[in-house]
């Protein structure tokens, strides 16, 4: 069994890539962030040919996660149970939606940028990612395989960055942010990448901007934790670089986990 998270930066923008990727890597559950289509406007007549259902929560030109499956979709799960919301708890976003696909429980998640430091976006993610621990929590001590993955926008250490003095300042890489991260896991999951992934540097992301992608000048901000349960049966995970080359990329890689399932 694969699954695989892909930050797609605008689902219509990237639809042929993405239609071209699934045909091609073929994952049987994959979550998708930054789809950036209203509720209505996901092109699911694109996917269905290939074998796959979708659950999605959009908004527009912003935000937006989808769950796309071959193996069936239950149980679906829109936004956090105490969702703070920006720029208040009565303006939710579409950040994140769970399933059950087959044997697994997903969760995929686009977590708040933040900004600044010194931004109320900032404050925002980490209560955010307080509220995702949270609705996390059952699922990652149950017994049902899960994974809770997506782009975090949080480097869980200094090597998941391309050089570290030059996010002094930023955020991605705050005490705070990885701290939440820190607390997420400690529910009961594992950051799979990773112990699996080859290589020094698994980045997923990389700027648009100054050719980082061809220079290494990249961030691990796109992640995969999984409970004790999905954990002991992954055989291999990656970063797909070469879905972040060619022409109209998203920023983002996929990310693919291999399960003995």
């Amino acid at each position: 069994m694969r699954i695989a998270t892909w930050n797609v930066n605008s689902v219509l923008a990237r639809l042929p890539r993405l239609v071209e990727w699934l045909a091609q890597t073929g994952p049987d559950v994959a979550c998708l962030q930054e789809t950036k289509v209203d509720a209505d406007a996901f092109p699911v007549d694109a996917v269905a040919p290939l074998g796959y259902a979708v659950a999605q929560l959009g908004e527009g030109r912003w935000n937006g996660v989808a769950v796309l499956s071959r193996l069936g979709l239950t149980d679906v799960a829109c936004g956090l149970p105490a969702d703070p919301g920006f720029p208040d708890e009565h303006t939710p976003e579409a950040r994140t939606i769970a399933a059950t696909c087959g044997p697994v429980r997903v969760r995929s998640v686009y977590v708040p940028n933040g900004r600044s430091p010194d931004d109320p976006h900032y404050a925002y993610k980490l209560r955010w990612l307080a509220a995702l621990q949270a609705a996390v929590a059952a699922d990652a001590a149950g017994d049902q395989p899960f994974a809770v993955m997506g782009d975090f926008n949080v480097a869980p250490a200094d090597a998941d960055v391309w050089d570290p003095a030059a996010f002094v300042g930023s955020t991605h890489v705050t005490p705070a942010e990885r701290a939440a991260l820190t607390a997420l896991r400690e529910t009961g999951l594992t950051d799979v990448v990773p112990r699996i992934a080859k290589g020094p540097h698994p980045f997923t992301y990389w700027d648009y901007r100054a050719g980082a992608f061809h220079k290494g000048m990249g961030m691990r901000i796109d992640l995969v934790y999984a409970n004790a349960a999905l954990a002991g049966s992954v055989s291999d995970a990656w970063v797909d670089r070469e879905a972040r080359k060619g022409k109209g990329p998203s920023d983002h890689a996929p990310v693919i986990v291999e399960l003995d399932r």
